[in-house]
Order: structure tokens, then C-alpha cells, then sequence
């Protein structure tokens, strides 16, 4: 994509409503624009990273044998008044009646909706285990939406739900969750914290959020201080080294029966990124979510809900990584990979290079933001700063004339003059097998 024709609002000032990183960073980046408190429409670049956590959690999803489904935003409300959370949600639930004075609303979660597909849909034990998801927008109108997307009215979410005939099969599918999740957030460059965490409104006897270490965090987590110390090591540590490590919430930490010494114990802010719940038979119960067993009895399925903030790890991931200058994103999500920069728009010798280098990572297939405007070098390097691609590919006459480019690492800022050849070997990924 040539930039010149790129639709990329940057901004000089930072808006005065942005409190906190990633919504500067985001508007000043042009990644999003706010239509009302709460509320955003998401711009190219914007779009592009949130393309790009989805794609990876669908995989994940798909991996760990969850099928996806798409169920609609509007929910009647009889299916909530049969669970009896309709009257106790809260204001949060958008409310709304239609042309023939029927009440809805603008679904926040979808327990009830996924509950009342399966129990119309599937009758036997032997269409179990089940576990569905959806990536789909939701609706929370909280009294107070800040820090821009992380904490909209309007979010996109994954969430899927799990169906087992006993609590064994249940704590299978919630255990399978944990892991896939531990596995999502590894791949989105991200170390989360799984943290013991109440249920909520969503109910339930086993709970676990999900938590990114960030200044702006809206919780407080007690933590092993070995998780500070992978982190120091730059170490992605494995699945069950992860789960044997002490972590829980505020609400949730008991100092008296904490198994860690003092001067092993963390605490921190931290962004919750994923929440996973196992409520057995709450909705299954009251909904009449049942199957019929390998002896005729009929069984009320044992249900679980899991759920990741899209929208939400677009900004947690710029609050976990980024300097003065802008954002650093990983390289699997950022959106493009390669940002080149033509320092003599005009120059033939410039523009040359710059073509060559361009055509050939898009045969590639890598993904490259090609700053051909008619701007000072300084300009250019201050937007590709902001917007945090991972590599920067910099090409000026005298480079041109020594044959020469040079290949900058955002992250880091390590910068080293190559071949345009050696340059390209460095960026393009190598064939499989």
C-alpha cells in the first residue's frame, strides 16, 4: 500500500479526552474515531490489527475443536427473564422495544441465546461434547466509557460456550479453554496472568481472568515474582509452568492463606483480556437444556462460557508495548510488517530502489506500507514511529549510491546497513520445510 493514497488520519496534538496511552496513540495514529462516548468506528490501520487478533483467535479456537457459529446482536428478552437475569443485569443492558411493543435488548453476553439453540437443536448424548463460538460485536452501555476501546459501550468479543453431560466433561472443556487461551495470548506477543477471579454476573463455581501488567490496569493482581522474572529473561514460558504459578485478584486474594512467602509476592495493575467461567447447569437448569442419556434418562447439560475482548487487546497491546515515539506492535498483529521509506521522492535512483524493494515483498506476501509522500525525511520517520511497524526499510541517495539500504527494527532500534538483496533475505520468511 502506498501511503501517499493511504487513508491514515495521523494527528500532531493528542485529543484532550485521551487519558491514558493506547487512546492517544490510537487517535494520534488514526487507527480509530470516536462517533459517541464509547463508540468507535475503526479506520484502515485500526481494522488491519483488528483483522489480525481475530484471525488468531479463530485458529486457536478452531485448534482446540470449538466450531464457530454467528448468533445476532438483538436478543429477545423472554429467554433472559427465563434464566432471571433479565430484571437483575443492571443498567448496563440496552433495553429496547420494537414496532410491535415486544422487548429486546442489545446483547451483552449470549448464555441465553447459545442455551436456547441447544436445547431445540441437539437431544442425545451422543452429540456431546459441544463447544461453540462466535466473534461478534456486543453492547454494555457503561455510565462511565473511558480510555477509549478498553473501555468502550460497543466491543468486538469472542465467546463460546461448552456443553458436557457431566462435571468431568466440564472441567475437560474448562481445562482445554485455559490452555487454548495461555496459547491465544502467547501468539499476540503478549504474557498473560491467569488469576482465580469472581464469576460476576455471569455466574458460576470456577473462574479465571486473564491479565496484562500495565500501569492502567483497572485491577489489582497478586502475583508469583517468578512471572517478573521470566518476563526479564524475555522468556515465553510453557503452558504448565504458567499453571502451577500463584495469581488472583483483589477480591480474590485470602493474604492468610497465600502459599507464597512475602518477598516472592508481586502486585500490580493489571488489563483483563479473557475471562473464563464453568457454571454447570445455571442456565441449563432454568432453560430446560437437557439430553437424553444412554439409558433414557434425560440429562441437564453441564455448560461453561469463555470469553476474549477483541477490540479491547487492540489497545492492551499498545499499553504493554510502546515508547515515547508510538507503538511496538508484534509482529502477529501488527498491520503491516515492513514500513519503507523513500527519503528523495523524485530521485530516480530513490524511487528505483524503492519500486524494486516494493514489488518484490508484495510477491512475497509481505505485508508493506510504502511511504512514497513528498515529505521531509524527519516526517516520514516521526509516522512510522507512531504507528510501530515492526521493521522499517529506509532507502536515500547515499545509500543508493553505495548500494546500500537500511533495515531499523522498531522495537529495540537496532539499524544496520545492508544489500537491498540481504535486506529482503531478512524480511521475507523462509519456505516451509
Amino acid at each position: 500500500m502506498h501511503l501517499s493514497a493511504y487513508f491514515l488520519p495521523t494527528l500532531k496534538e493528542t485529543p484532550a479526552e485521551a487519558q491514558i496511552v493506547s487512546h492517544r496513540l490510537m487517535l494520534r495514529a488514526g487507527m480509530i474515531r470516536q462517533s459517541s462516548a464509547g463508540i468507535y468506528s475503526w479506520l484502515p490501520l485500526g481494522l488491519r490489527v483488528l483483522q489480525n487478533i481475530i484471525r488468531i483467535v479463530r485458529e486457536e479456537q478452531d485448534a482446540a475443536g470449538c466450531q464457530e457459529i454467528l448468533m445476532p446482536t438483538i436478543q429477545p428478552a423472554e429467554l433472559w427473564e427465563e434464566s432471571g437475569r433479565y430484571d437483575g443485569y443492571g443498567k448496563e443492558m440496552l433495553r429496547i422495544t420494537d414496532r410491535h411493543k415486544r422487548e429486546m435488548l442489545y446483547g451483552p453476553t449470549n448464555e441465553e441465546l447459545i442455551t436456547d439453540i441447544f436445547r431445540h437443536l441437539i437431544k442425545s448424548y451422543r452429540d456431546l461434547p459441544k463447544n461453540l463460538y462466535q466473534i461478534q460485536w456486543k453492547f454494555r452501555d457503561e455510565i462511565r466509557p473511558r480510555f477509549g476501546v478498553m473501555r468502550g459501550r460497543e466491543f468486538l468479543m469472542k465467546d463460546n460456550y461448552s456443553f458436557d453431560l457431566d462435571f468431568d466433561g466440564a472441567k475437560r472443556s474448562y481445562d482445554n479453554m485455559y490452555v487454548t487461551y495461555l496459547k491465544t495470548f502467547q501468539r499476540l506477543g503478549l504474557t498473560a496472568i491467569p488469576v482465580r477471579a469472581d464469576p460476576g454476573a455471569i455466574g458460576g463455581d470456577m473462574s479465571h481472568e486473564f491479565q496484562i501488567l500495565a500501569e492502567t490496569g483497572e485491577s489489582e493482581i497478586f502475583y508469583d515474582a517468578t512471572f517478573d522474572e521470566l518476563r526479564a529473561k524475555g522468556e515465553q514460558p510453557d503452558i504448565e509452568t504458567l499453571r502451577s504459578l500463584y495469581a488472583a485478584t483483589d477480591d480474590e486474594h485470602d493474604p492468610a492463606a497465600c502459599p507464597l512467602p512475602d518477598d516472592r509476592l508481586r502486585t500490580a495493575r493489571g488489563i483483563e483480556v479473557g475471562h473464563i467461567f464453568y457454571f454447570g447447569t445455571k442456565y441449563s437448569a432454568p432453560m430446560g437444556a437437557v439430553v437424553t442419556g444412554a439409558d433414557g434418562e434425560s440429562i441437564t447439560v453441564e455448560m461453561g462460557s469463555y470469553g476474549i475482548g477483541i477490540s479491547r487487546l487492540a489497545g492492551a497491546i499498545i499499553e504493554a508495548s510502546h515508547d515515547d515515539a508510538g507503538m511496538i506492535w508484534p509482529e502477529s498483529v501488527a498491520p503491516f510488517k515492513v514500513g519503507l521509506i523513500n527519503l528523495r521522492v523524485g530521485d530516480k535512483g530513490c524511487d528505483g530502489v524503492c519500486s524494486d524493494l516494493y514489488a518484490k515483498l508484495r510477491r512475497a506476501g509481505v505485508e508493506v506500507l510504502y511511504d512514497d509522500r513528498d515529505e521531509r525525511p524527519g516526517v516520514k520517520f516521526a509516522t512510522m514511529d507512531l504507528i510501530g511497524l515492526p521493521y522499517q526499510l529506509i532507502v536515500g541517495p547515499r545509500g543508493v549510491k553505495q548500494g546500500v539500504v537500511e533495515l531499523k527494527r522498531r522495537e529495540g532500534g537496532e539499524a544496520e546497513e545492508l544489500s537491498a538483496e540481504s535486506a529482503l533475505a531478512r524480511l521475507v520468511p523462509a519456505p516451509a520445510g
